[in-house]
């Protein structure tokens, strides 16, 4: 299912959707953490983000593997591409297991001020939205390290 689509890999359809939405996330992530007066205003789409992003990023990584899987069986690979495409997989792990965490710590702060963006004691708040900035952070960086390894295994000549 998550294979191809009219002989196009599904990764290469989806990756996309994960490029766009993970920043997203820790950018709206990070206002929300600390902009407490915008929470309000904010708010439904720092949740909707901490929903659309980790989909798109398990979606993202399940259609990279079954695609791995596929070039791995066509014996098309020669060992250094293989040695790219392992360090761009073992990225996309990274990248989605942070980028889940990231969304499920983004709708634990939104719950929790949803109704009240004070509500909670200055030190959990800061203390969430320093995670949140952390994991915003490290989410972007493995997100740029999967693209330049996944562009490297495009476009470099193995």
């Amino acid at each position: 299912m998550l294979d191809q689509i009219n002989g196009l890999p599904v990764h290469i359809l989806v990756l996309h959707a994960a490029v766009i939405f993970v920043p997203l996330l820790g950018l709206g992530a990070i206002v929300y953490g600390f902009a407490t007066a915008w929470r309000p205003k904010i708010g439904w789409a720092v949740a909707l983000l901490a929903v659309t992003a980790p989909v798109a990023a398990v979606i993202t990584k399940l259609s990279g593997t079954e695609f791995y899987n596929r070039l791995l069986s066509e014996e098309s690979v020669s060992p250094a591409g293989k040695v790219i495409l392992d360090g761009h997989m073992q990225n996309g792990t990274t990248t989605m297991l942070l980028t889940i965490a990231l969304g499920v710590v983004s709708l634990v702060l939104v719950a929790l001020t949803a109704r009240n963006p004070r509500a909670l004691p200055k030190i959990a708040d800061l203390g969430l939205a320093l995670v949140l900035v952390v994991l915003a952070a490290l989410s972007a960086y493995y997100l740029f390290e999967t693209g330049d390894s996944g562009a490297t295994a495009v476009w470099g000549t193995y």
